[in-house]
């Protein structure tokens, strides 16, 4: 995890940074009065911005699509769920990247399933982390906004993901703008224990979504049963602990 705080050291990756932030916005901004839960969230293909530029520019991309969500949030969905909205979409950039890997993109062809794993681990990461804001600071309940937000960012990935991605990675790669070309090697070392750290994180994100979501529906849970953010803690723990061993 080193390279997501060793990255504001290179001016590329720091205009990286502002480049999706700027992008993210300016796509979310004209479909805020589209609204799928009015006030929280609404119609965002904007979120095909994360995984792809999370892919093409790594960290870049993460801080790119935590503060562009946060701009987007100043134009009718501020508030104190924007918090996990930006912890959210960093999830949403870093967790794709960080399980791709070294491996190119320009073969996406050859890698697809590990593609769509990519998004699915990202938009559960995300929802997990907004749903237990949200359902923490009793505004909605989790399997309500969970779901929206792990629909809304999984398909429109998965649908404009590839296209993107095709359409830019010949392009970032000509202008070297790939990102683990703008970091030196010592600045984007692999954390201590990837493989541990990849099962974590799966383990945090599916595990606590679908936790959520069974708590949710009733399907767990009684009179003695603890609160649902009690449970999702150390879901949201096991995943933070996988993202620093990745």
């Amino acid at each position: 995890m080193r390279e997501v705080w060793r990255m504001w050291q290179y001016s590329p990756m720091v205009v990286l940074t502002v480049l999706t932030a700027g992008t993210f916005a300016a796509i979310l901004i004209p479909f805020k009065g589209i609204p799928l839960i009015p006030g929280v969230t609404e119609l965002r293909p904007a979120n095909v911005i994360p995984v792809v530029f999370g892919l093409l520019f790594g960290p870049a991309g993460a801080w790119g699509a935590a503060f562009g969500n946060l701009i987007g949030d100043f134009f009718g969905t501020l508030g104190a769920a924007s918090f996990f909205g930006f912890w959210g979409n960093f999830l949403a950039a870093y967790l794709p990247y960080k399980m791709w890997g070294h491996r190119p993109l320009g073969r996406l062809k050859g890698h697809l399933p590990r593609f769509i794993l990519a998004v699915l681990l990202g938009a559960m990461g995300c929802a997990l982390l907004v749903g237990f804001g949200v359902q923490a600071m009793q505004l909605l309940p989790f399997s309500v906004i969970a779901l929206a937000v792990l629909i809304n960012n999984g398909l429109v990935a998965l649908i404009l993901g590839p296209f993107l991605l095709g359409l830019l990675q010949p392009r970032v790669n000509r202008w070297d703008l790939y990102w683990q070309e703008l970091m030196d090697p010592e600045d984007r070392p692999p954390g201590p224990a990837p493989r541990l750290g990849l099962a974590l994180v799966w383990l945090g994100a599916a595990g606590g979504f679908l936790s959520g979501l069974a708590l949710g529906f009733g399907l767990l849970g009684g009179p003695t049963w603890p609160s649902l953010p009690v449970t999702l803690t150390p879901f949201l723990l096991l995943l933070l602990a996988g993202c620093f061993l990745m």
